[in-house]
Order: structure tokens, then sequence, then C-alpha cells
């Protein structure tokens, strides 16, 4: 049996010895699914570089990346299970015994346990809960670390855009397509423009709140299933830090073209209105939103380029405005934080 195979067999095991059986109110997208009967059989929803996922009934079992700290995501995690954070974050399950939320498979990489939840449909992105999500993460930005088990580790968002460069340079060698090492020149330059914090390279100016570190749809569940609350999911990055990097991403979303106005505006005014920390009450968010907001724009350009290089193809139409973005950021300098607010 291959490495791989082990883990997801392992992953397996573990999800099932912690699934109650079948959910008298079943998820109705669960079949649609590879596995046919997912409440009675093992199903992999993911096997990434940086995490494995196995699904067993209303468990789910997750291998971290191979170069995940345990200690670090064993406060996380005991943050995750802390009742400040109840109706925020989802809460693990325990795997080792009652106080034991992780283990350790046998190629050494951290194992945790977790309720499964619903997922944020692509195919109904009108749908998506951006004001929901706005609110949780003020909750989640006004929780005091002093309340919380430590020492809390720091977010690892800037961390997460380094590595997403060092991903491109790997890819983007002489052997890529010309217009892919173009893209990455492009990606470098506006890179070299951001302050150092946001490139991981010293500490941020505020690092005193307790963020997401990857905030995005794909980071929340409803739980329990199908028409639970939506919590956030993915603890780890979770850290102190500078809040306004969870808003980044849509805020980059926005200035870039990708995020409709409109929704832009749903959400920062329900960030506002759960007296989130991470912008001024009222007035121009930019001040705050425009490093981190550059950084994640970065680190998504640089991401896409290392994909379409290592799958043989050209950027897509999305792909080539996050790079077109860049192209602007390191020619004009302020023009990320240009637009007119909605």
């Amino acid at each position: 049996m291959s490495a791989t195979a082990s883990r997801i067999a392992r992953l397996a095991a573990l999800a099932a010895e912690a699934d109650p059986g079948p959910d008298p109110d079943p998820d109705p997208e669960a079949d649609s699914g590879p596995d046919p009967d997912p409440a009675h059989h093992p199903t992999l929803l993911a096997d990434r570089p940086d995490a494995t996922l196995v699904r067993h009934g209303r468990v789910v079992a997750k291998a971290h990346a191979p170069d995940c700290d345990p200690a670090r995501l064993a406060v996380r995690l005991r943050i995750a299970a802390h009742p400040a954070l109840h109706g925020i974050l989802l809460p693990p399950l325990p795997v080792t015994g009652p106080g034991g939320l992780l283990t350790l498979l046998p190629d050494g990489r951290p194992a945790t346990r977790w309720p499964y939840g619903r997922r944020v449909s692509p195919d109904a992105p009108d749908a998506a809960p951006w004001e929901e999500t706005a609110r949780l993460l003020a909750r989640l930005h006004t929780v005091a670390p002093s309340r919380l088990p430590g020492p809390v580790p720091p977010m690892r968002g800037p961390a997460k855009a380094a590595r997403a460069l060092a991903r491109m340079r790997a890819a983007a060698t002489p052997g890529a397509a010309p217009d892919l090492r173009r893209a990455a020149t492009t990606v470098e330059r506006a890179w070299t423009q951001l302050l150092p914090w946001a490139r991981d390279e010293s500490p941020p100016p505020r690092a005193t709140v307790l963020c997401h570190g990857d905030l995005h749809l794909g980071q929340l569940v409803r739980h329990p299933v199908p028409d639970g609350p939506w919590l956030l999911i993915d603890i780890d990055d979770l850290g102190l830090g500078d809040p306004a990097w969870d808003l980044a991403r849509p805020a980059a979303w926005f200035a870039t073209g990708l995020l409709a106005p409109a929704v832009w505006s749903r959400f920062l005014g329900a960030y506002r209105a759960a007296g989130g920390p991470a912008v001024r009450p009222c007035g121009d968010p930019w001040p705050e939103l425009d490093t981190p907001a550059r950084a994640l724009t970065v680190q998504t350009a640089a991401l896409a380029v290392a994909k379409a290089v290592a799958e043989g193809r050209a950027l897509d139409e999305d792909e080539e405005a996050v790079v077109d973005a860049c192209g602007r950021m390191a020619c004009a300098g302020p023009e990320l934080a240009d637009r007119p607010e909605p």
C-alpha cells in the first residue's frame, strides 16, 4: 500500500470510529460526491499537499500539512473548542480521549476529527453568505485573546503569501511557457513593493486580534446539516494578527473587479454593523485594507501562475485579472485602493 493510500485508510478509520451512525436529517447534497452512500462508506473529500480529508457519515478526519507544527496546532484546536468561540468556529471532535484533539499518523502528520458540515454551494453564487461571513469575522475579531488557551500563535496569513511566491518561483522555470514566465515577473514586481510585514519578513504593526488567517467562502459550513448556522472552519492559520487580513481577499476581489460593488458593500457594511475592529467604523476603509489586499492579490496571482504551469495551460480570465492587477500595482502604486467606494 502506498503512503497516500495508507494515510487515507487511517483517516477513514478515524472518521468511522467517531461516526454516530446514519443522520436522521441527512445533507441533501451528500449524494453528489463520488461515493453513492457517504453515510455508510468513507468518501475522500480532498487530497492536497497541505491536507487530506476523508468523510464517514457525520464525521470528517483531516491530515494536516507535513510541515504543520503539532504544538501550535494543539493550541489552535483548544481555542476552537473553547466556549468563547461557540457559534463562530466549528469545534473539533476528540481523537484520543475527552481532552485529546489531535493524533499523529504513522507518517508523522497530525490528524484531527471534525463534525461534517455543508459547504457553500459553488453552483449558487448569489446565495453566498457574505453578510453571515462578515458577522462571524466581527465576532471572531472581538474575542479577547486573554480568555483563550495559550500561548496564542501568530496568524499565518503573511506566511502563506510568502509560500505562494515560493511555489510560483519553483514552477516558473525556463521550461515554462513564455507568457507564464512574463506573468511571474509581473507578480514578482508587485511582491517587492509590499511592506515587509505583508511578505512575512517582519511582525505586523498590529497583532493583538484573533484572526482566521485564510478567509474565503470555502471556509464556511452549515452545521448541523442541512440548515444549521454558518460556522468558520480550517483553523490551521488561526492566531494573533492584523484583522484586516481576514477582509483582504474580498477587498482584493472588489478592487480587481472580481466581486460586484454591491456584494462588497453588503459585506463591509455587515462587518462594520457587527462592531468589527479591522477598519474604521465609517468612511474610507482602504488605509487599513490596502496593504493586506495587495498581498492577497499577489498571493492569488502567484498561485494562479503556479497552477497554470503545473497544468500546462494558459491563465483563465479571472487569473489574468489578478495578474493584471499586480501589473497596475507595480507600475502605478496606489491603483488598488483608487477604486471608489460603492
